[in-house]
């Protein structure tokens, strides 16, 4: 089965770019539907079920067509809950590290699932739950302690780490009332980091996962990216699956929206200071702050880096932070003010994150449908939008 992430040049590639209200996010429906399309063979193949993980994308002008082929949403809290509810539909999963009595009760109304990241946790949402009247499978977030990403930021597993359980806190423990077990180890990673946090989960839960209905294995697989080995994928699944007689779940964010959208700017002027310098109406800070944590520079469609062509510069925002630095490019042609500058792979993980830090303009939110040549501004921003954030 192979994976679907093309060249992201191909992302809006027929789009005029001219017909863009710069700066804006923009996500391509056609590449959307592939990967989506790829996630449904896997779920096929595998046997499994996949949440759309909000935290990673939730533009939810797309939820219509993610609904077609997913089987719900995972939320991180009362809010993204909500917004499944009223947008999505379908299994609502909820986790928190820490729900609150008034987060339980709102959540509790409509959620399918809860998951826990304590006993104490989870025995205060049983007393909810049984109050409510309601069916809600719950469940624990376990810590297998085994860590197989590179950045310590996104890895759960981490000495002193406040997600997940590990083994030693559920000695003793009457777990008879749990319906399932639930784990988030891996960030945008192959399948060969899903197999070895496996191989900790059975050796040190195995007994539990004889007694629980369903695993959610949580997100950070990249499934969609090219190169991501989906047959092996397939087999662990299956192997789980099978051995245990589990419903597995599977809540990637990052896999549905990868490869799906851009952003687009305008240089607004260039300057000099012992090197060229371009200053843009998007900021790394407000609009890309992932790329300050994770950290990475992002492609610019036609540029690349120092030395592959004639023009260096570089590029920052348009805050008041001196750290506002998107990176350093080369380009062909010097650059001018009025520019449009195309900032790849820019759909997950950008507008969940944004920010109106300093004031700064905040980019319109786009649909692109290659298919009926058709651009969509779903959504633009304007002064009182960061007016209402305050008091």
């Amino acid at each position: 089965m192979s994976t679907v992430a093309g060249p992201v040049h191909e992302v809006c590639s027929s789009l005029d770019l001219s017909r863009v209200p710069a700066p804006a996010f923009v996500v391509d429906l056609s590449r959307l539907r592939k990967n989506l399309e790829h996630l449904a063979a896997v779920k096929a193949a595998a046997g499994c079920r996949i949440l759309l993980a909000q935290k990673g994308f939730s533009m939810w002008a797309t939820y219509p067509l993610i609904s077609q082929y997913l089987d719900g949403t995972c939320s991180s809290g009362p809010w993204e809950a909500m917004l499944a509810r009223e947008k999505f539909g379908k299994e609502i999963h909820v986790y928190s590290p820490a729900f609150t009595d008034e987060d339980l009760a709102e959540v509790i109304p409509f959620a399918d699932h809860l998951s826990f990241n304590s006993v104490r946790q989870w025995r205060r949402g049983l007393e909810f739950i049984r109050q409510s009247g309601r069916h809600i499978e719950t469940a624990l977030r376990i810590n297998p302690q085994v860590s197989t990403g590179d950045h310590a930021i996104y890895d759960p597993c981490v000495p002193g780490s406040r997600l997940g359980i590990p083994l030693s806190e559920l000695k003793g423990e009457d777990l008879s009332a749990l319906d399932g077990l639930h784990f988030h180890t891996l960030c945008e990673q192959n399948a060969d980091a899903l197999a070895t946090t496996l191989d900790a989960v059975e050796s040190k839960f195995g007994h539990l996962l004889h007694k629980v209905k369903w695993l959610n294995m949580g997100g950070g697989h990249h499934i969609t990216k090219a190169g991501y080995d989906t047959d092996l994928l397939v087999r662990l699944v299956k192997r789980i699956r099978e051995r245990y007689n589990l419903t597995v779940y599977l809540e990637p964010g990052e896999a549905i929206a990868i490869g799906t959208g851009i952003l687009v700017s305008r240089v607004v002027d260039t300057v000099h200071n012992a090197m060229n310098l371009g200053i843009l109406d998007v900021s790394v800070t407000c609009h890309m702050p992932d790329c300050l944590e994770m950290p990475y520079t992002p492609d610019i469609r036609g540029a690349g880096p120092q030395g592959t062509f004639p023009h260096h510069y570089r590029l920052g925002g348009g805050t008041c932070l001196a750290g506002d630095v998107i990176g350093d490019y080369s380009f062909p042609h010097p650059l001018q003010p009025g520019d449009r500058l195309v900032f790849e792979d820019m759909a997950h993980y950008t507008m969940v994150k944004t920010s109106m830090f300093n004031g700064v303009k905040h980019p319109a939110l786009c649909l692109w449908d290659p298919d009926k040549d058709e651009l969509t501004t779903v959504r633009s921003f304007s002064y009182e939008d960061f007016r209402d954030r305050l008091s």
